[in-house]
């Protein structure tokens, strides 16, 4: 059985890699359908690597095993030799022959060994192809008979296995269908959806991933069967689909069609040479329109290929920018039903919230559906809680554009009560300690560019050297500070929080870049507002936070390197705080709870130890080398680098 190991990840979407006999699947990847025979592939499959760069592809052991010749050859030279590929092969079961033609001439048996006799790098179980129109009974007993051939399977298959997650419209099924083949599989492959792509039913599709979601186990690969439309690409990965199949872009160019991210485009009704891929700078669109027809197939084929291939490695590139949401959102502009599929997706952001990570370095508005991100129900969520017990809070009629002047505010009135501030967003009202939080604090939408500014204007209290405005920027920044930590750790929170820090600002901003105490270093504000610590951060959260809060628990066979600041791999994980997600920081500690290091969260605890391979937590601080370096503060276009910063304000 196959060991997947994550690399990167934004959300549920992962970058990672899977070994294979012909070599390592890098995923997200597309495998394109290509025939078993030759004289039916438009696109030669050796072609594919070296021309298109797709390392892998996907063929029909169904259709090789029916076709003689085509079977004889297969056994004789493998599935490798039949295509002539060498890269890793997977191979489908005849299912989907099955949904089309309403049978099959082979058993689950059969099939299974003859993938395993032509030496495929991934053999698919025969599963019951369950239609979205089926009924919960015949559903279920779909979902028991493909469970039941891929336990069979398991037992005599030691090479990679692809078990289908059927279930249809049924969300308690695809849960349970997903539970079972996550017990069996090496890839978890999502099927019976093809009807629904056809027709377009984007939402129920979302629908039924939000439900298999959390039964899907988070070191197998996930594949979505047919999602061969580059503009469906990133909705798929927000879901963690890991592996994407297209057998359309040689049945679109059948047809004269053309795939593109934003659509699908008739070659008939191209009149401007409008596309500058490669292919159309070698031969123009309006030129390709006048070639025969077999070669005009060819060419449209070639070309959908490069535009899906493109827009996998695009998806790659969001994934590591943390942009997926974004792309996912301007993708949804391609056809309304994907847009109504979309907003499916949001209204289930109880299944993304585990995964979500913790910030990201931009929050960008696309359309309806951006401030109905997971990331954005989260703060809301927890704003509501930090909220709890405190106002009432006075709004305040201007947004907070520099941090300095708006803590030059008073915070008791005159009978001493304490005055909360809430400055609306478009978020929704957020109290001023917490504006510079993501994704309040790096917002960007088509109201910071509106030139219709109301409400009260800010009080010019910008130089901090006059003694009225110095004295309450100092009591403002002492509330920050605690809001701050109150927002990470609760009641515990407020208590370290009301340590003597000193404050490191930004000159250019006035943002709060660091915090020191006893003369050391102790946490530093990254880009999203957050106090990350460092090693003499870490110690005083220890001592302030009753274990297991903000915790890792590393296992003895690890400590020494863990304290050395070598990372901590998911196996050697044995508990922790079960409220950090990725990109959290966390205290590394032993079983007597021991500080070891300081990490970041590549994995949300739920999956730590379930995962036999890759890193939980990256170590940015340990003993050895106590503090780490602070990330550059994200300079506007337009500006310079920042100037130095400024400890000016004193103690608080």
């Amino acid at each position: 059985m196959g060991d997947f190991e994550l690399l990167e990840r934004d959300g549920l979407a992962r970058i990672g890699r899977l070994s294979t006999p012909h070599g390592r699947l890098e995923t997200p990847v597309l495998l394109p359908v290509v025939h078993p025979d030759p004289a039916r592939q438009p696109v030669p499959a050796p072609e594919l690597r070296r021309k298109f760069g797709l390392s892998a592809v996907i063929t029909s052991s169904y259709i090789t095993w029916r076709t003689p010749g085509l079977r004889e050859r297969a056994e004789a030279e493998g599935i490798h030799g039949l295509l002539g590929f060498d890269g890793p092969v997977m191979t489908d079961s005849g299912a989907f022959q099955q949904h089309a033609y309403g049978h099959v001439e082979v058993g689950p048996e059969e099939i299974l060994g003859f993938q395993r006799r032509i030496g495929s790098d991934i053999a698919t179980v025969l599963d019951v192809f369950v239609e979205p129109s089926a009924d919960h009974a015949a559903a279920e007993a779909g979902v028991a008979t493909t469970t039941e051939r891929a336990r069979a399977a398991r037992e005599v298959t030691r090479g990679l296995l692809a078990v289908p997650v059927q279930g249809g419209l049924h969300g308690d099924l695809r849960y349970r269908s997903a539970v079972e083949a996550s017990e069996t599989g090496d890839v978890l492959a999502v099927g019976g959806v093809v009807p629904l792509l056809e027709q377009y039913r984007f939402p129920a599709l979302a629908q039924l991933l939000i439900a298999a979601r959390p039964g899907l186990a988070p070191d197998k690969l996930v594949h979505l069967f047919g999602t061969g439309h580059p503009a469906a690409f990133a909705f798929a990965a927000l879901f963690g689909v890991d592996v994407f199949d297209s057998s359309s872009y040689h049945k679109f160019a059948r047809r004269g069609n053309l795939m593109f991210p934003e659509g699908t485009v008739s070659l008939d009704g191209i009149r401007e040479p409008f596309c500058g891929c490669r292919l159309c700078g070698e031969l123009p669109l309006t030129e390709v329109a006048r070639l025969p027809a077999e070669e005009k197939e060819r060419r449209l084929a070639e070309h959908n290929l490069l535009v899906c291939a493109t827009e996998v490695a695009r998806v790659r590139q969001a994934i590591r920018d943390g942009t997926l949401w974004e792309l996912a959102e301007r993708r949804a502009t391609a056809h309304p039903g994907l847009l109504a599929g979309l907003r499916a997706a949001v209204r289930g952001a109880r299944v993304f919230l585990p995964t979500e990570p913790e910030s990201r370095r931009n929050f960008r508005v696309i359309g309806a559906t951006s401030g109905l991100r997971p990331s954005v129900i989260r703060f809301l969520s927890h704003v509501a809680r930090w909220k709890e017990g405190k106002g009432p809070f006075r709004p305040l009629g201007w947004r907070p554009l520099v941090p300095s002047i708006l803590r030059a505010l008073p915070s008791e009135d005159a009978g001493g009560a304490m005055l909360y501030y809430e400055v609306p967003t478009p978020l929704g009202g957020v109290p001023l300690e917490l504006t510079e939080l993501y994704p309040s604090g790096c917002y960007l939408g088509m109201e910071e560019f509106s030139e219709e500014r109301t409400g009260v204007a800010a009080p010019d209290l910008s130089d901090v050297s006059l003694p009225e405005a110095r004295d309450q920027l100092e009591v403002w920044t002492r509330r920050h500070v605690r809001a701050l930590f109150e927002w990470q750790h609760g009641a515990e929170g407020v208590t370290l929080g009301q340590r003597p820090f000193e404050v490191e600002r930004s000159r250019r901003t006035g943002r709060v870049r660091a915090l020191f105490h006893g003369g050391r270093r102790t946490f530093i504000l990254d880009f999203d507002g957050l106090p990350r610590p460092t090693f003499a951060g870490a110690e005083l959260l220890r001592s302030s936070l009753a274990p297991p809060r903000a915790r890792i628990r590393v296992a003895a066979d690890a400590t020494e390197f863990v304290a050395a600041g070598r990372s901590l791999f998911s196996k050697f994980v044995e508990g922790g705080d079960s409220s950090l997600v990725p990109g959290s920081s966390a205290l590394l500690v032993d079983g007597a709870d021991r500080l070891l290091a300081v990490g970041r969260l590549v994995l949300a605890p739920v999956e730590m130890g379930r995962m036999a391979r890759g890193v939980a937590v990256r170590v940015v601080a340990h003993a050895k080398a106590p503090e780490p370096m602070p990330e550059p503060e994200p300079t506007p276009l337009g500006e310079g680098e920042d100037a130095p910063p400024d400890r000016s304000t004193g103690q608080l």
